[in-house]
């Protein structure tokens, strides 16, 4: 078995192209559907007020369980985990432009429970095992090792609409630069 270090990506990771499979995001509304979370209740972001930064991924794998065979072929399927990780470290810089953090996968809380305690997240981890969010929004989702997985997408929510949409993220774990410097230019025009 071939050890696989999460955290760390590999070199000539192909890097994944805009499809436009998110063009139709922005301005969107969130809709009521709630979501199990890894905080143990059920979360509905269109309720909540004020901003919210929702980072969509397709799946973290777990230490001694191998990746889907072909995992580092496919764009931008690689990088759970280290994105999971820039975000618990910008946390503090997110949380103080006065927005709340979000993860969200297809894996189901129990599976996303041990990853957000391994990882000492301090933010929750959604689940949209049922799909009803992703089908709701119509996120990009493609199919790898018998697993229907969302393409990694992240929305900044203001007040249940979407706002900036970041996609195709590359490197993961540049993202939260990015939800930074767009809460940043959000905060300069009073939203």
């Amino acid at each position: 078995m071939t050890v696989t270090s999460f955290t760390e990506l590999p070199d000539n990771l192909p890097v994944p192209e805009d499809d436009g499979a998110c063009d139709h995001l922005v301005g969107m509304m969130i809709p009521d559907i709630s979501l199990a979370s890894t905080a143990g209740e059920k979360v509905m972001i269109s309720g909540l007020s004020g901003v919210t930064v929702l980072y969509c991924y397709p799946m973290t794998g777990r230490p001694g369980e191998e990746l889907p065979a072909g995992w580092d072929d496919i764009p931008g399927a690689r990088g759970c985990t280290p994105q999971s990780c820039a975000f618990r470290d910008a946390s503090d810089q997110i949380t103080a432009l006065n927005a709340r953090i979000f993860g969200l996968s297809t894996q189901d809380t129990a599976y996303q429970s041990e990853m957000a305690t391994r990882l000492h997240l301090p933010f929750a981890v959604l689940s949209d095992a049922e799909y009803a969010l992703s089908t709701a929004l119509r996120l990009p989702l493609f199919e790898a090792g018998g697993m229907r997985l969302i393409k990694r997408v992240t929305l900044i929510i203001c007040d249940g609409q979407i706002t900036a949409v970041h996609y195709p993220i590359f490197p993961s774990h540049s993202d939260p630069e990015w939800v930074i410097s767009t809460l940043s230019s959000l905060k300069e025009e009073g939203r």
